[in-house]
């Protein structure tokens, strides 16, 4: 075990120290070229434990806010998340005896494919934490625009496999010396004699691997924003307070408070202000409430669209998780209920199989999910919304982009976390939202971050940690779609799925010797 996870433990260190907060985008690539190397001298069963140790490494790191919440939780879901990259360990072995196109070709898919069904399961993903939110500073991120998260974690591993086999040229030595460290093991597909190094041969890998990369972030450059079609002035109000704590430990009233508070701050005359997810609580639909008539009066003072997040209970043992809209003669005019809801965060899968071996005490109630694509129509814009966890779901704002949001809101709320980290990836992933649909994007957070960002995912306003403040500025309201919000992944699944099912084919048709 130790032999094969120890190097893909540490490669996965290395690479979740390009994942915010740290976010040192080259890292990404050098962690994952280590795996890439490493992997190249294993059988299947090593393989799978480097892989293993890689997602250890990566997600040891990156989702260590969970600890907070639940230990054992914790080593759950860590183990689930690296399951993923064992797995993908594992599948590039059809390649062990492919030239260096072909290594490449299947790690890509491995690595991408990885990332792509985390996302998707169980109980809806969990992309949090991984390789593409380390890229999103990066000069590949571009690609997001073509193709969502999955074409630039394809773009981040096929230069990775490209620089593993540049290593593996350019110093044999290491070769030797690596196998007789971590236990002598036999290379898998490199056992041949060593090949003579050229130029070429070099220049060659190097246009395999990198150039559909390049070629595809100067696509996603050249790619426009949306078309202007107008402007609008917004505010995202931070009421601001203390953070890491649950919200059942939380006064729900004085979090509203001090969202009027701050409201109170405002210099400007927006046509929008944006209040975070979980401000307001009522024990039934917000409809009539006196809070209604009281967030209607802010609207109407302010002769502004107020966007607001809404809890309202259902019975004991549910709720729903609404923004809703009042509009600038202090009447409802919409609402958005959260479709993606977090699993153990607002709902437990079968909580009452899970109640037998969890306290579910800091969760005892479960979301209702809504439907329909995000989207709120004011008398000002039509609004994309896309709530909290849902910004990590590139899905999420392609179908409110697709239903002719103007621009993107993301009310979220990350107050239950004491560090940065939640915050931090966040706003990663805002801004991987903003490159995908080129729509500007407005976040807004009791506790932080709050923040203004491009369309190219420049942040150009953003608040601290805890403070109460407000953020104002101007977006564009924009239109058409981009080559994501148009095709989405799915040809990315496909091609994933091609470059390691075709290997695949061809190790099931070769006849044994």
């Amino acid at each position: 075990m130790a032999g094969a996870g120890l190097p893909g433990l540490a490669a996965g260190i290395v690479t979740a120290l390009s994942v915010p907060p740290i976010g040192w985008w080259p890292l990404g690539l050098v962690g994952l070229a280590g795996l890439a190397w490493h992997l190249d001298r294993r059988r299947a069963r090593g393989r799978a434990l480097a892989g293993l140790g890689f997602g250890i490494g990566l997600f040891g790191v990156t989702i260590a806010w969970v600890i907070d919440f639940q230990a054992v939780g914790y080593v759950a879901l860590l183990l689930l998340q690296s399951s993923f990259f064992a797995a993908a360990g594992a599948v590039t072995v059809v390649a062990a005896r492919a030239g260096a196109p072909g290594r490449m070709a299947v790690f890509t898919g491995a690595v991408t494919l990885a990332e792509g069904l985390r996302s998707k399961v169980p109980w809806g993903g969990f992309p949090m934490g991984g390789v593409p939110l380390g890229q999103v500073a990066g000069p590949l991120v571009p690609i997001a625009r073509v193709g969502g998260f999955l074409a630039l974690t394809a773009a981040t591993a096929s230069i990775a496999a490209v620089l593993a086999e540049l290593a593996g040229w350019a110093i044999p030595p290491a070769r030797r010396a690596g196998r007789a460290l971590w236990g002598g093991a036999r290379p898998v597909g490199r056992g041949r004699p060593e090949q003579p190094r050229s130029a070429h041969a070099l220049v060659l890998l190097a246009v395999v691997g990198v150039a559909p990369a390049l070629t595809l972030a100067i696509a996603g450059v050249a790619s426009p924003d949306g078309p202007v079609v107008g402007r609008l002035d917004v505010a995202a109000v931070q009421g601001g307070g203390p953070r890491g704590l649950r919200g059942v430990e939380v006064d729900a009233g004085v979090v509203t408070d001090r969202q009027v508070d701050a409201t109170r701050l405002i210099r400007g005359h927006p046509g929008v202000i944006l209040w975070p997810e979980d401000v307001v609580q009522v024990d039934h639909p917000v409809v009539g409430t006196p809070a209604a008539a009281e967030l209607g009066d802010v609207a109407r003072q302010r002769r502004a669209t107020l966007l607001v997040g809404v809890v309202e209970d259902v019975g004991a043992d549910r709720f729903r998780n609404a923004i809703v809209a009042w509009g600038p003669a202090g009447q409802i005019i919409g609402r958005y209920d959260k479709v993606h809801r977090v699993p153990f965060g607002e709902y437990a899968p079968g909580r009452e199989l899970v109640a037998k071996v969890a306290n579910l005490r800091l969760l005892p109630r479960d979301a209702i999910a809504g439907n329909g694509p995000g989207i709120v129509r004011t008398p000002v814009a039509d609004l994309g919304i896309v709530v909290s966890f849902e910004v990590f779901f590139g899905d999420r704002a392609r179908a409110a982009s697709r239903a002719g949001a103007q621009v993107l809101m993301v009310p979220t709320n990350a107050a239950s976390y004491r560090s940065a980290q939640v915050p931090d990836q966040e706003l990663a992933a805002a801004r991987l939202r903003a490159w995908e649909t080129g729509r500007d994007v407005v976040q807004a957070a009791p506790t932080g971050f709050s923040a203004f960002i491009g369309p190219r995912g420049r942040v150009v306003g953003r608040t601290d940690l805890g403070r109460r403040q407000v953020v104002e500025g101007t977006v564009m309201l924009r239109s058409g779609r981009t080559p994501f919000v148009r095709w989405g992944d799915g040809p990315w699944w496909a091609l994933m799925g091609l470059l390691v099912l075709v290997p695949v084919g061809r190790r099931w048709r070769t006849p044994a010797s």
